[in-house]
C-alpha cells in the first residue's frame, strides 16, 4: 500500500478504523434513578475513542495512536479523571463544592450516554475524525455514541 492510497467499495467508500482505549475513574450518582445509581459511586471506566477515515496518511496510518492519547487522552484526564460527576440541579453540589471536592457540573444526568456523547464531542473540537466513543461503565455494560 502506498502512502495516500484510498481504500473504495462498490457500495460508497469503505473506511480504515483505528482505536485508542483510555481508562479513567470518576464518580457520579443518578438524579431521580429508581435504583442504587441515585447513590453517589465511581467507575473505573473505559473509553474506545474510533477514528475513521477513507484514506492513509503520509505514514500510512489513519492517524498516530500517541495523537489520541495526547489530544482526547489528555482532555479526559484532566477534566474528568478522579472527579464527581452530578448534574447542575443535584442538591448535593453546593455541599461537595464547599468541602472542596473536584466536581465536574453538567447539564444534564451524569449517564454513561452522556459521557460518551461529550466525549465524542470535545474529540470533535479537537480535530479528530472521531467515528464512535464506546464508554464502558463496568465490565459487561457500555452506552456508546456515534454519527
Amino acid at each position: 500500500m502506498s502512502p495516500g492510497f484510498v481504500c473504495r467499495s462498490t457500495e460508497g467508500a469503505a473506511l480504515f478504523n483505528v482505536a485508542r482505549e483510555i481508562h479513567f475513574s470518576y464518580g457520579h450518582r443518578l438524579l431521580k434513578h429508581a435504583g442504587p445509581c441515585a447513590h453517589l459511586h465511581g467507575h473505573n471506566a473505559r473509553v474506545l475513542i474510533e477514528i475513521s477515515s477513507e484514506k492513509l496518511n503520509q505514514m500510512n496510518m489513519v492517524i498516530d495512536f500517541s495523537e489520541i492519547r495526547a489530544t482526547i487522552g489528555t482532555w479526559i484526564k484532566e477534566t474528568l479523571d478522579h472527579k464527581t460527576l452530578l448534574w447542575d440541579q443535584d442538591p448535593l453540589l453546593p455541599l461537595l463544592q464547599k468541602a472542596g471536592e473536584p466536581i465536574v457540573v453538567m447539564q444534564e444526568n451524569p449517564t454513561a450516554e452522556a459521557l460518551a456523547h461529550w466525549i465524542f464531542e470535545e474529540a470533535r473540537k479537537k480535530r479528530l475524525a472521531v467515528s464512535k466513543v464506546t464508554l464502558w461503565e463496568t465490565e459487561n455494560s457500555y452506552a456508546a455514541y456515534h454519527e
